[in-house]
């Protein structure tokens, strides 16, 4: 190889390199401010004592509707009524919900889903999603969402934190594919929350996308609700090893009832 074509590949990838830490580093705190980043979230004891490869990343918006109103979007984000992003890269290709669906439940320790299991609750203000021990790139993860609905000025402001940390050999790969990835999702779906509640309040009905019943129609991934129904389709296998990682904490205290579908409306 030729020094004129070794400095073209140490340019390439100096400039890849560049690109990544200013994008991850414009991504990470998108919206939010240095004390909302800096501010302790219930979350991140979770992560507590874990291995050097970690980050945790705090985006924020303000929407135009107070906390009550925001609150059953939240609650229902990944519960049934898809996650508000990009909806071929994380929801199969179906539409998120733009009302609240009816038949899924209000949040309950222990439901189930693509980003873990609900580990903390309090209602009309903040819940948090565990994932602990995700093998990934050749490496093993816990991840935290830990999502924040407080008033602000007669609206609201919705903080969501993603905090990860990854074990192996490949750790730093997966995390540094972790922060990339969340932050292209993490942006939209923060979008997507804010568009439907100031577009939509809290209509219970679509009149485009009317409810059909199907357990699926609003997410493709699956979901398990502490009571063992379930709805979306997808994922099935990695869903039930977090419905399982809940029993085994003793977050869901009675675990006799088999998983079985939502019953149609």
């Amino acid at each position: 190889m030729t020094l004129l074509a070794i400095t073209g590949v140490a340019a390439l990838l100096l400039g890849i390199v560049f690109c990544f830490k200013v994008f991850t580093a414009w991504g990470r705190r998108w919206g939010a401010t240095p004390e909302e980043c800096a501010r302790r979230l219930t979350g991140d004891a979770y992560l507590e004592g874990g291995p050097a490869a970690r980050d945790s990343m705090t985006r924020a918006i303000s929407i135009n509707k107070p906390p009550e109103v925001v609150w059953p979007w939240v609650a229902q984000l990944g519960r049934g009524a898809g996650w508000y992003s990009y909806e071929r890269l994380d929801n199969g290709g179906k539409a998120s919900a733009r009302h609240l669906v009816s038949w899924i439940p209000a949040p309950q320790l222990g439901d189930a889903a693509a980003i873990g299991y609900l580990r903390y609750l309090e209602p009309g203000r903040e819940l948090v999603w565990w994932v602990g021990g995700l093998p990934w790139l050749g490496s093993r993860g816990r991840m935290v969402f830990d999502i924040l609905v407080k008033p602000q000025d007669g609206g609201s402001r919705l903080v969501i934190r993603v905090s990860a940390d990854f074990a192996g050999p490949f750790a730093r790969l997966a995390l540094g594919a972790l922060q990339v990835i969340d932050t292209i999702m993490a942006r939209r779906q923060l979008l997507g929350i804010k568009e439907r509640v100031e577009t939509y309040g809290a209509r219970a009905e679509d009149p485009v996308h009317p409810e059909n019943g199907l357990p699926d129609q609003y997410q493709s991934f699956l979901v398990i609700y502490a009571s063992g129904k379930i709805a979306g389709s997808r994922n099935r296998e990695e869903v039930s090893l977090w419905r399982q990682l809940a029993i085994e904490d003793k977050v869901i205290v009675n675990s006799l009832e088999e998983p079985k579908e939502t019953p149609a409306k």
